[in-house]
């Protein structure tokens, strides 16, 4: 079994920290987390692609071990995530790969694949929205913060308490899986949240999230004229990104394949292996 290193590099100033394993020659997936996580939630995927396939997963810049500066010295959008994300690939000469994007690694993901879409060979869904119809009553708090900080700040700093976090991994679950989500996992993500500093730069980041949506219909034009191959794997009972927003991706990829999961937002938690024998069945055919 190969084994996960554990690198970093210099990217624009920042130290940009990221997981590797499997052999570089082999073809290159890459993993994107999303919030309030880090590369550690494919701390089980990672050997069960590494046999087959060069794995990378970054920390974005304000989450896990890569750097974080204050959010006044630093432009945290997710064009600048998207900026650093394609660098690093540059860096480690990353040149085409398949992407499995999950939450906040969509905006990213897609920025980088419809903007250079002869790089992506492939993309893996996760909870990683791209339509509207994947929002659920849970943003309306977050949208009304983007239009008025000061009035719906107090609200949505309890999205960045641990009562919020604990709430991510286990909504969603079925009783008989529960025991299956780790309490490592939001022990981390409230540890790296209450760092000082890092609440303010999670706040700028909600802020951002609305320009997502102008990159909707780039998105889903890219989807429709170039025909990534296409696996998602999502939890049906997410109630941050809904299954309306898994099953919309079918409008503009109908040969995308759709599997929806008796999970939550973290679905790797609770079904990893049923997700990682999808994803190599799937790379196994389209990646020739």
């Amino acid at each position: 079994m190969s084994q996960t290193r554990h690198n970093t590099v210099q990217i624009q100033g920042q130290t940009v920290f990221y997981r590797e394993a499997g052999d570089p020659n082999a073809p290159a997936v890459v993993l994107l987390h999303g919030f309030p996580s880090s590369s550690a939630m494919f701390r089980n995927l990672i050997p069960a692609l590494a046999e087959d396939y060069h794995v990378i997963a970054p920390d974005h810049i304000g989450f896990g071990q890569s750097a974080m500066p204050q959010v006044d010295e630093f432009d945290y959008s997710f064009d600048k995530l998207t900026e650093i994300t394609l660098e690093l690939l540059d860096t480690l000469g990353i040149d085409r790969f398949a992407v499995y994007i999950q939450d906040y690694g969509a905006p990213i993901g897609l920025r980088i694949a419809s903007r250079n879409p002869e790089r992506v060979s492939a993309i893996i869904t996760q909870s990683g929205n791209a339509y509207l119809e994947g929002f659920t009553p849970f943003w309306e708090v977050l949208f009304a913060h983007a239009n008025d900080r000061a009035t719906h700040e107090p609200e949505v700093r309890k999205l960045l308490e641990l009562d919020a976090t604990t709430w991510q991994y286990t909504h969603g679950v079925p009783a008989d899986r529960l025991a299956l989500v780790s309490p490592d996992t939001w022990t981390l993500d409230q540890a790296y949240l209450d760092r000082p500093g890092n609440k303010e730069i999670q706040l700028q980041l909600f802020f951002d999230y609305k320009n997502n949506l102008d990159g909707y219909p780039e998105f889903q034009k890219y989807f429709a004229e170039h025909r990534p191959p296409t696996l998602i794997t999502w939890g049906e009972h997410d109630e941050i990104f809904g299954a309306d927003g898994a099953r919309a991706y079918l409008r503009d990829l109908p040969d995308a394949e759709l599997h929806l999961l008796d999970a939550g937002h973290f679905a790797l938690e609770t079904h990893g292996p049923e997700i990682a024998a999808l994803i190599r069945d799937f790379l196994g055919r389209v990646l020739r």
